[in-house]
């Protein structure tokens, strides 16, 4: 008998994929339905006991808040402590950001996350030529400390967490952060928040690098060390398969190129004489969460347990708070749609729901418009009151692991497990992940994983609703949220006069003492705080490290 496949590789469509099974001799042609998860996990009619190992089970379950942690990192979960509710801000100016953060507090949410604009990202000044045009167009532009203090004017950074997403030049940022605290009377000791300080991600899959991957990897290291001993309330990193999944991955690759790169920062930091027990519990991991419920459910289970082994067995952790994996989740901007945009509060509520059956630690929820625009006020509200009605009416709080135990969770958990290893040993062997960063094999494959998902929606193998299904021909009207040109020109006036009142010479000296110490081995985190005490810039202090490390261009993948 043959088999005809009418789309091609299976994997390519994670739904549906119809066979041909025929013609069989003395019966009609017949049709079999095969689907899929969206990683293309083949998914049967049903699950039961006969798919789960009692002895599997019982070796990779335990209990919430034990190794091997897939079911929670902590015993009771939510029944102690909900989840931080942190709504990423960032637009037009400090001024603008400072007020919706202050709206975002006023309406309940429990911790800030900073969106920086692509100059700030880049190591530019507002004023700089380089940064026409995309001032406060996608984040808050911060050129000095005066920028920063009226980012949290009036917020006490002793009593709010604050999430910077933020890479390149992540040490210039918390240096800022710091000195502002300061000036407020919050010692670093008291600073609680997250740099985000994944630059292996940014060659992967966000390109807001500066500088080559060897010499990045030394300043992030650099901040994990700095926090360790000096700002122990601080995740100093925030490893993320977000962007590697928002740029296409399939879950599977998010979990393994997040791990890959997690290795090689572990790797750095006991190449600099770090206890792993003593900087491992400090760092933090950030994922996506997609539209395939159970399968992102079972995705962040897996990746706890994946951690667990990871730090025990290869980098023999012994405290058990350096197994545990703490991670942050943002519903997936690259699920909303333009077409229909009110559908998208669906589909945020679906993943916000995922994240918290998973066991997130923070969260984040998308607006409705952000396939537009950045969001307006009453679009981030909604997304806000989206996890509070999880939290509070859903009643999926009430227990630890809710969906534990499902044959199928448990069928997917394992899958993800077992290919996200798979994928990590094979980074592994090309040398590790700035290895396979350089060779262009990571982004190789999320570019192909991102093809094939393409052609999926494309032929309508995926069904996206508004999109290639239940499509209205109408345009939808909706309010989108707009940045003043106004607001842009004073950011670019104070700017050049934050240089008119400063001391040079001490200034100066700062920026050579900065560049010293990076020709040798130290840490230069204390001296990115002096410069910055010093009234520099993010875009000079950017251009002295520029200096020494030269721009990093990326070759040609085909």
């Amino acid at each position: 008998m043959g088999v005809n496949v009418l789309l091609g590789d299976l994997r390519a469509f994670p739904f549906k994929v119809i066979y041909v099974l025929g013609p069989l001799r003395g019966c009609p042609t017949l049709k079999e339905e095969r689907i899929f998860s969206a990683s293309g996990f083949a998914v049967k009619k049903f699950y039961d006991r006969r798919d789960s190992d009692p002895r599997y089970l019982e070796r990779n379950l335990g209990e919430p808040g034990k190794f091997p942690f897939t079911r929670g990192i902590y015993p009771e979960m939510y029944r102690s402590r909900l989840w931080t509710m942190r709504q990423y801000s960032g637009f037009g100016s400090a001024e603008a950001t400072n007020r919706r953060f202050r709206f975002l507090i006023e309406q309940g949410q429990t911790g800030l996350s900073v969106a920086f604009d692509l100059p700030t990202q880049l190591g530019y000044d507002s004023d700089s030529p380089r940064a026409e045009g995309e001032v406060g167009r996608v984040g808050v532009p911060i050129s000095s400390v005066n920028d920063m203090g009226l980012l949290f004017q009036g917020i006490n950074l002793g009593m709010i967490s604050t999430s910077m997403t933020i890479n390149a030049t992540a040490a210039i940022m918390l240096a800022m952060y710091a000195a502002v605290g300061t000036l407020q009377g919050v010692p670093l000791k008291r600073l609680r928040g997250t740099t985000q300080n994944d630059i292996l991600k940014e060659y992967i899959a966000r390109n807001t690098y500066i500088f080559p991957p060897e010499q990045s990897l030394r300043l992030s290291v650099d901040i994990i060390e700095f926090c360790a001993k000096r700002m122990p309330m601080w995740h100093p990193i925030s490893i993320s398969g977000y962007h590697i999944r928002e740029s296409g991955s399939s879950a599977v690759q998010e979990l393994a190129y997040a791990f890959a790169n997690a290795k090689e920062y572990v790797r750095a930091c006991i190449q600099r004489g770090l206890k792993i027990d003593e900087f491992a519990p400090h760092l933090s991991f950030f994922f996506a969460c997609h539209n395939d419920f159970i399968e992102e459910v079972a995705k962040f289970r897996a990746a706890r347990r994946i951690w667990a082994h990871i730090m025990k067995e290869e980098f023999h952790a012994n405290d058990p708070e350096a197994m545990k994996l703490r991670f942050h989740t943002q519903t997936s901007g690259e699920t909303l749609t333009a077409q229909q945009p009110q559908n998208n509060i669906v589909r945020v509520a679906i993943q916000a729901l995922a994240a918290a059956l998973g066991g997130t630690q923070s969260l984040h929820t998308n607006s409705l418009d952000e396939a537009l625009s950045l969001p307006t006020e009453e679009a981030v509200k909604i997304a806000l009151r989206t996890q509070q009605i999880i939290a509070h009416e859903s009643g999926v709080t009430k227990t630890a692991d809710a969906l534990g135990g499902s044959y199928y969770l448990e069928y997917l958990t394992s899958q993800m497990e077992n290919e996200a290893r798979a994928e990590i040993s094979r980074v592994e062997k090309l040398g590790g992940s700035v290895k396979a960063i350089q060779s262009g094999y990571i982004q190789k494959q999320i570019r192909d994983s991102a093809f094939k998902r393409q052609i999926g929606i494309e032929s309508g193998a995926i069904e996206i609703v508004g999109v290639n299904v239940y499509v209205d021909p109408k345009p939808y009207q909706i309010k989108i949220h707009k940045i003043s040109p106004a607001v842009v020109r004073r950011q670019i006036s104070r700017t050049k006069a934050f240089r008119r009142n400063r001391r040079r010479t001490q200034l100066l000296r700062s920026l050579r003492k900065l560049q010293y110490a990076l020709e040798q081995d130290i840490n230069v985190m204390p001296l990115i705080i002096d410069a910055v005490r010093s009234k520099a810039t993010t875009g000079e202090i950017s251009d002295a490290i520029r200096e020494e490390y030269g721009e990093f261009h990326p070759k040609t993948i085909i």
